[in-house]
């Protein structure tokens, strides 16, 4: 019953009640719901529990790529984990993440640059991570290129996002929703081909596995999460 009634209240907040408050004013919108929203959606105890799954695997000098509100923090293994630079562009986002920063035992730098554009030297770093953040970014295969030019040779890429379903109804409203969804959910793209952008860039995938996340609206609830390397 709490899923049916979750799953209800998703689509009434996506089609009724995000478009109703981002008619007041795009600025406000934009700045105080989206970033509030995101630090929500994120939290839920599905997605908690894949970041789980990948984000313990990293090691040496990380980046992660849409650090965002912190997320993330509370799964790195500090005793694998010589650093963490966190990528975003969102200074509200990471005003939120600063806070989660302080309560774990992490080196963490914050990077204000574009995942598509990250002031970071070839080849300098160990991981990457990125968690529920490539459908966001306005050119990915640009990201995936960045991601690909940091990492050493060898370096590993743990990522756990969600996108294109194999099903076609699912599918078909994915792509119906492309149109209005990403403007009402900071950029959030529910229908990107996940293992196809990661293998475009030149990265080689390793392991990957899908699903539709349990108690999530199937559009946005297909996930794909695994690891690639350089």
């Amino acid at each position: 019953m709490k899923k049916a009634v979750f799953k209800f209240m998703t689509y009434v907040g996506i089609f009724l009640i995000l478009p109703a408050l981002k008619i007041l004013g795009t600025r406000f919108y934009d700045k105080n719901v989206v970033p509030k929203l995101i630090n929500y959606l994120c939290g839920t105890k599905p997605i908690q529990y894949q970041r789980q799954k990948v984000v313990p695997l990293a090691t040496g000098d990380v980046v992660e790529i849409g650090i965002g509100p912190g997320s993330n923090l509370q799964y790195y293994d500090a005793e694998k984990v010589h650093k963490v630079i966190g990528i975003d562009p969102s200074h509200e986002l990471n005003a939120i993440a600063q806070k989660r920063a302080d309560q774990v035992n992490l080196d963490i730098e914050f990077n204000f640059s574009s995942a598509e554009n990250i002031n970071l030297m070839d080849a300098s770093v160990d991981s990457v991570v990125c968690t529920f953040s490539l459908c966001s970014i306005p050119n990915p295969q640009l990201a995936l290129s960045e991601i690909y030019r940091i990492l050493r040779p060898g370096g590993k890429y743990y990522f756990c996002e969600h996108g294109l379903s194999p099903d076609l109804s699912t599918r078909t409203l994915q792509n119906l929703t492309s149109g209005f969804y990403p403007s009402l959910s900071g950029g959030c793209h529910a229908n990107r081909d996940v293992i196809h952008l990661i293998t475009s860039s030149g990265l080689v995938i390793e392991e990957s596995n899908t699903m539709y996340l349990p108690g999530s609206v199937k559009f946005l609830g297909y996930n794909y999460w695994g690891v690639a390397s350089r």
